[in-house]
């Protein structure tokens, strides 16, 4: 059975993973998913310091507390920035990096210098420092309620501050799966890059 830690994307939260963590634990894994600082459950630590070294640290501390290893670390959307990230701290820990619908990043890319075209003009970067991002579809309306409730704003700072890798992703001796959605609104972010 394998160890996986997911980390979810912008505007949401560890508990968007909720029905992944009950099938996986259902067949036998173990799954952790960490929240990131000034959003989903952790919005109340808001501020304009958060940035992606925040939510990377809070990834790498996650694991090395948890003393997880030969993990499958998985990144959705906005948390392929952040899994990128954290591998200058934790590769050695990885067996497996899977990109959930995410962004791929490479040493030096920003989440704002990926986004092309609408996406970008979506991404208000003013003078506030948060960002309401945009609103998602879901098949099922009562799992709209429920993740519409609880999406938060998110610190603008994390879609500017580059992320930083030694040495590019194939580099790394781990195995790696990308997962595109191809069934993606035409307002999604992500179809923009």
């Amino acid at each position: 059975m394998a160890t996986f830690v997911l980390v979810h994307g912008a505007w949401g939260g560890a508990h968007g993973f909720r029905h992944v963590r009950r099938m996986l634990r259902a067949g036998g894994h173990e799954v952790t998913t960490p929240c990131l600082t000034g959003i989903g459950e952790r919005a109340h630590l808001a501020s304009p310091l958060v940035n992606l070294s925040t939510h990377i640290r809070d990834v790498v501390n996650h694991i090395l507390y948890e003393d997880l290893d030969q993990i499958v670390l998985v990144g959705f959307s906005y948390g392929g920035f952040v899994v990128t990230g954290a591998l200058e701290h934790i590769a050695e820990r990885v067996k497996h990096l899977v990109f959930l619908d995410a962004f791929v990043p490479d040493s030096g890319d920003t989440l704002v210098g990926l986004v092309r075209g609408d996406g970008r003009a979506r991404i208000q970067l003013g003078e506030d420092w948060l960002v309401t991002g945009p609103v998602r579809e879901y098949d099922n309306p009562a799992e709209a309620q429920w993740m519409g409730i609880r999406r938060t704003t998110h610190p603008g700072g994390c879609f500017t501050e580059p992320v930083y890798l030694a040495k590019p992703l194939e580099e790394f001796p781990f195995t790696r799966t990308y997962i595109k959605a191809t069934r993606s609104p035409e307002t999604d972010l992500g179809d923009s890059a």
